[in-house]
């Protein structure tokens, strides 16, 4: 089965919506403008129902289908995420943002416009029993949207039984999918990290407590963590990204500041991760006498795929694309707050294929609009295979 037909009659209209959401990037849950143009499509399309303000700023449609209910199934859930990222776009396009520090460099546009084409086609045809639930999330770019959203109350409102996601993912080709069953994205952490320490001159540090070389050290000390308290074939990351101390040459200064993420794959080793930084941090503030205060925050959980639904996403995308062209992935140290969702229910989260695009956070992404096909007809045909009448 290739894509469907009649989305490729939809291409130019859905690529005309993507470059209009692309055009007007915005942040978190200030996705206003956004979740506003896609309510108003559902309405067009004539969706059942149209839901707004769910999780702040999300959208739900309701689609109900034509043939008889006979399944088990009888509600699925497909979501895509609304918002942009804080960076300024560097692509020269001529859709390129309008709002100065703001872009879409992770996809989130091409995600609305595809379930949006998908939305229109199963509210044309119908050709499915039971309901689809259409799902666009604000603030999955570290504002937990897809917590707010299931808090909200998302899937008993609606009676969704399972629900499924989709991310575009340069470097597979276009016309490809990638999934695994399992945990397939990190669970994500934040650690800050205050050092106070003792100031004064450059040239006397044997009267300091030198707080640039105590955050040299706790760095340090942290990467000893991944490499010699994790299993070697289990996975972790410990990044410190940020280091502030300090503003003359000829002066130590009194505090410092780290901050960082930690991505792990399963429960235990989040847990034990955690452990040992605190351990560390304590180890270092005792050798070198300077206070140290750790702020660890559990931030997205960990996004592990169903078997099952993963098992129906991958026969869809093959129905799509081909057998040789649905790969089994490796698990991502990235993070996704669609963990959430599947947390509340079974469902499965795949990867279209992007091609050779720039990387996802980049100034210089753009979503690929000849994915646009491929990634419509797969929401359509997961509904019509799911939802078919008995």
């Amino acid at each position: 089965m290739p894509i469907v037909s009649r989305v490729a009659d939809l291409q130019s209209d859905i690529q005309a919506w993507r470059r209009h959401v692309h055009q007007h990037p915005e942040l978190l849950y200030d996705v206003h403008g956004t979740a506003a143009f896609v309510a108003d499509r559902l309405r067009e399309f004539g969706c059942d129902e149209v839901v707004t303000g769910l999780g702040q700023t999300g959208v739900v449609g309701v689609i109900k289908g034509k043939q008889p209910i006979g399944g088990d199934l009888k509600v699925i859930g497909l979501r895509a995420d609304m918002d942009a990222l804080p960076i300024e776009e560097r692509t020269n396009l001529p859709y390129a943002s309008k709002n100065p520090g703001k872009m879409h460099a992770c996809g989130h546009d091409g995600h609305t416009a595809m379930l949006l084409g998908a939305a229109r086609y199963l509210a044309e045809t119908r050709n499915f029993a039971g309901d689809a639930v259409v799902i666009f999330q604000p603030a999955e770019e570290g504002g937990a949207g897809g917590a707010a959203m299931v808090k909200d109350g998302l899937m008993e409102r609606f009676g969704i039984e399972q629900v499924y996601g989709m991310h575009n993912g340069p470097g597979i080709p276009i016309g490809s999918f990638a999934i695994r069953s399992g945990p397939v994205m990190a669970a994500t952490d934040a650690v800050d990290i205050k050092i106070e320490g003792l100031g004064g001159h450059a040239a006397r540090p044997h009267k300091c407590i030198d707080s640039v070389v105590v955050g040299a050290q706790v760095i340090t000390a942290l990467q000893s963590i991944v490499a010699r308290s994790i299993d070697p074939l289990e996975s972790a990351v410990i990044s410190i990204c940020e280091f502030h101390a300090g503003n003359t040459r000829n002066v130590i200064p009194q505090t410092a500041e780290l901050r960082g993420t930690i991505r792990t794959l399963t429960p235990e080793v989040r847990k034990l991760v955690k452990k040992r930084v605190h351990d560390v941090v304590a180890g270092v503030a005792q050798i070198t006498g300077a206070k140290i205060d750790l702020h660890y925050k559990n931030s997205y959980p960990l996004t592990s795929n169903h078997a099952a639904q993963t098992a129906v996403a991958r026969r869809v995308a093959k129905q799509i694309a081909g057998d040789a062209n649905v790969h089994e992935m490796p698990p991502q140290m990235s993070g996704e707050d669609f963990a959430y969702m599947l947390e509340a229910r079974p469902g499965a989260f795949i990867f279209c294929g992007n091609g050779d695009s720039a990387g996802l956070h980049h100034p210089a992404y753009n979503f690929n609009d000849e994915a646009i096909v491929y990634g419509t007809s797969y929401w359509i045909k997961l509904v019509e295979s799911s939802l078919a009448a008995s």
